[in-house]
C-alpha cells in the first residue's frame, strides 16, 4: 500500500481508498484497517471529506522498511525466544542472529525501492 502511495508522493491530489484498493487488489474494508495502522505510526496522513484521501507523510526515500515492519507488526523483530530446555539456548541464539541480520538488511532499504514507476508494465523498445 505504501508503495502505491509512493508513486504519487508530492502531488497535491490525495489517493482515494477505492482506487488504492483496486490498484493493490485489497478489499477496501481490510485496507481501512491497514491505513489506520500506517497513520497511527506516522507513515501516512489522511484527510476526510470529498477532497480527502491518503498520502505519505514524508518522501519514500525517507521511509525505511524496518519502520514499516514495526508499524504493521511491532513484535515481528523482537526475537523473544525461550531459552529453556536442552536446546533452548542454542535455538534462541541462532534465531536472534537471524533476526538481527534481517533487521539490519531491511534497515538498509527504503520504500523507494518498492515503488513501481509508470503503469507497472515493462517497456520494450524496437
Amino acid at each position: 500500500m505504501l508503495a502505491q502511495l509512493g508513486r504519487f508522493y508530492g502531488q497535491e491530489k490525495l489517493a482515494h481508498i477505492g482506487a488504492l484498493a483496486e490498484a493493490e487488489k485489497i478489499p477496501a474494508n481490510y485496507l481501512v484497517q491497514i491505513l489506520n495502522e500506517l497513520r497511527n505510526a506516522g507513515l501516512i496522513v489522511s484527510k476526510r471529506g470529498k477532497q480527502g484521501g491518503y498520502a505519505l507523510s514524508r518522501p519514500p526515500k525517507n521511509i525505511r522498511l524496518d519502520e514499516i515492519v514495526k508499524a504493521m507488526d511491532k513484535e515481528f523483530l523482537d526475537g523473544n525466544f525461550v531459552e529453556e530446555g536442552h536446546s533452548g539456548a542454542k535455538v534462541a541464539k541462532v534465531w536472534n542472529e537471524v533476526g538481527d541480520a534481517f533487521e539490519k538488511k531491511i534497515r538498509g532499504y527504503t520504500l523507494e525501492a518498492l515503488i513501481v514507476k509508470g503503469d507497472g508494465g515493462e517497456m520494450y523498445y524496437i
